[in-house]
């Protein structure tokens, strides 16, 4: 339970970065664009659920398809490195 908690709280945080993709969600923790949206709406208060998801709908940062960039990413030099994360053992 404790585990699920944190993915949980990673998931949010995730969602509500603007440079990471519903996709980046999908292949860590296997929850599909429409199961995040799910999980912010039981997760967030009503206000804040409003919030985040007019701010994501349509955004194409969050849409890997959708992005004008391919290759490479931005990383702030302040940028902590992720442990116990599938992505950052690549």
């Amino acid at each position: 339970m404790r585990e699920t908690h944190q993915n949980n709280d990673r998931i949010i945080e995730m969602a509500w970065e603007d440079r990471t993709t519903f996709d980046a969600i999908k292949f860590q923790f296997g929850l599909k664009e429409q199961e995040v949206i799910n999980l912010m709406r039981l997760e967030l208060k009503q206000s804040s659920f409003k919030l985040w998801r007019k701010r994501v709908k349509g955004r194409k940062t969050k849409h890997e398809k959708l992005r004008s960039f391919y290759s490479g990413r931005f990383k702030c030099s302040r940028q902590k490195q992720i442990t116990h994360s599938k992505i950052s053992k690549r």
